[in-house]
């Protein structure tokens, strides 16, 4: 079963860009089980929303996000996952 997982962590473009650069440069920027990721919204208010194969995989990527985001000063805060009923992919 997938899960959907959103995170409002009201951060600028710069600072998404460099969280995501950090990830890549610890191996996790693709990390294995997750099968999407958005980040949307207005700068200094980005939100991001990922979809997960299982909570197991987002857990072990978790340990290495959240130690990022702390040494950025981005508080992620701790979502509530929520099973996914159905997905549709565009043609």
């Amino acid at each position: 079963m997938a899960y959907v997982l959103q995170f409002n962590t009201h951060m600028s473009r710069s600072q998404y860009d460099g969280i995501i650069s950090r990830l890549d440069a610890a191996g996790a920027g693709n990390p294995p089980g997750r099968l999407y990721h958005v980040c949307y919204g207005p700068e200094g208010d980005l939100s991001v929303t990922d979809v997960w194969e299982s909570m197991e995989q987002v857990q072990e990527f978790g340990k290495t996000l959240f130690p990022i985001l702390a040494e950025a000063g981005i508080e992620a805060g701790v979502p509530e996952p929520a099973s996914v009923h159905n997905i549709m992919i565009g043609a």
